[in-house]
């Protein structure tokens, strides 16, 4: 066997991640409709014929782009929500349910992360997303099922409905903190409000969502 048959499952793989990494930033900053094959594979520095390749096609790797960062924020969210669980024997309060689904996304929002370009990303995939990602979007409740059902847990005073359109309304809170609603926050306070304070935004914005489930 030659050096480049060795090598060539780790050469596809790492064309295949540049690939992935490229199209994620292209979409995330000029959204889907104006970033072609060629402007992937020109940024990604590889074959034009590699998109194709590797993803089936421009549409399969937006989605697989979707698919995989959601996944990660998702498993993020279920890890804090689980060792809150642990820490409350089962049972953990409202800030600390509402802290484990907020969270992750804030993190991700921080400038000094590396995933604020995937988040940027996943705003876009709300807005701009083809069918696929619009069916996942309107139908795949199940890493929601779990926060929904702590909230349940400890909000006995509520009744369940009251529970699940709280939950929306949070969940309202977290997708309206995009780029544009914070720079024009930043206006309308004349600057007072910045984006760039990561744990005050997250703090003010668990004591907002928390207080909605305080009243009956």
């Amino acid at each position: 066997m030659s050096l480049n048959e060795e090598n060539a499952p780790e050469t596809e793989a790492a064309t295949k991640q540049l690939v992935f990494n490229a199209a994620e930033r292209l979409f995330a900053l000029n959204g889907f409709q104006n970033v072609s094959v060629r402007d992937i594979t020109a940024e990604a520095g590889v074959n034009l014929a590699s998109v194709n390749y590797h993803f089936g096609s421009k549409d399969s790797l937006l989605f697989e782009i979707f698919r995989r960062r959601t996944a990660e924020l998702s498993r993020e969210r279920a890890r804090m929500l689980h060792e809150a669980a642990d820490r409350h024997g089962g049972k953990p309060p409202v800030r600390e349910i509402i802290t484990a689904l907020i969270a992750p996304p804030l993190r991700w929002l921080d400038p000094a992360n590396d995933r604020r370009i995937s988040l940027q990303f996943l705003i876009r995939a709300r807005s701009e997303g083809g069918a696929e990602i619009r069916e996942v979007l309107s139908t795949d409740v199940s890493h929601l099922r779990r926060f929904s059902d702590a909230l349940l847990a400890a909000c006995p005073q509520l009744a369940p409905e009251e529970v699940y359109w709280r939950l929306h309304f949070v969940l309202g809170m977290i997708h309206q903190n995009r780029f544009m609603e914070l720079d024009r926050l930043h206006v309308l306070s004349d600057g007072l409000t910045r984006e760039d304070d990561v744990a005050g935004l997250r703090q003010r914005m668990v004591d907002f969502a928390a207080a909605g489930f305080e009243a009956a």
